[in-house]
């Protein structure tokens, strides 16, 4: 009993702490409109404007909510305009509604994964890198690399016409740093260099 109580309170927690963000939206009416007691519609719509791009299960995860739960509001935020969902092969993505471009959700896509942004990220540090070089950055396979590059390559984000280069360096940049809390510590490290890349893509 006693740790099912702990469980409910956090939950509870976690959900009241990003309702606060979704509050924050002017949205926020449209979020709540349906259940004015609840804190999930509005945690939701918070969550996702925090962690853009984030799929279905790791919002239902993160929020420790149930999946007919999480389908149902995400379904009625969607339906009022708060939020907007994209394809992502087997995934569903999910956006604040009007807020990015195509482009933009496409690349947080590939952010969302660790590979992908780990590669991006090397380049965005070290842009003459190599596929040995991001390999051996990554502790993963140069298939691996090859791979990943191919399909960043077919989504308009890197070029491998001359080597590896990043089509839009600074867009990537500024997705990175805007919401490097919701990424892995690679972005961390990546934000805090931020200024001299900023300076590197400009003279580019």
């Amino acid at each position: 009993m006693g740790r099912d109580s702990e469980v409910d309170q956090s939950k509870r927690a976690t959900l009241r702490r990003f309702a606060a963000l979704g509050a924050a939206s002017p949205l926020v009416g449209l979020a709540s409109a349906d259940e004015s007691e609840s804190d999930t519609p509005d945690a939701i719509a918070g969550y996702v404007s925090a962690t853009p791009g984030a799929h279905f299960s790791k919002i239902r995860d993160d929020l420790k909510l149930g999946t007919g739960e999480t389908q149902h509001h995400l379904r009625e935020l969607e339906s009022n305009g708060v939020v907007e969902s994209r394809k992502d092969g087997d995934y569903s993505r999910y956006f604040p509604a009007d807020r990015f471009t195509e482009f933009e959700q496409v690349i947080f896509g590939y952010l969302r994964r660790d590979t992908p942004r780990g590669l991006l990220i090397t380049l965005l540090e070290a842009p003459d890198a190599s596929a040995s070089d991001i390999a051996t950055a990554l502790d993963v396979s140069r298939p691996t690399v090859s791979r990943y590059a191919a399909q960043l390559d077919e989504a308009g984000i890197l070029s491998r016409t001359d080597g590896y280069s990043i089509v839009d360096p600074e867009t990537v940049l500024l997705l990175l740093v805007r919401y490097d809390d919701s990424f892995g510590e690679d972005a961390a490290r990546l934000a805090e260099s931020a200024a001299s890349l900023v300076e590197y893509t400009v003279e580019e």
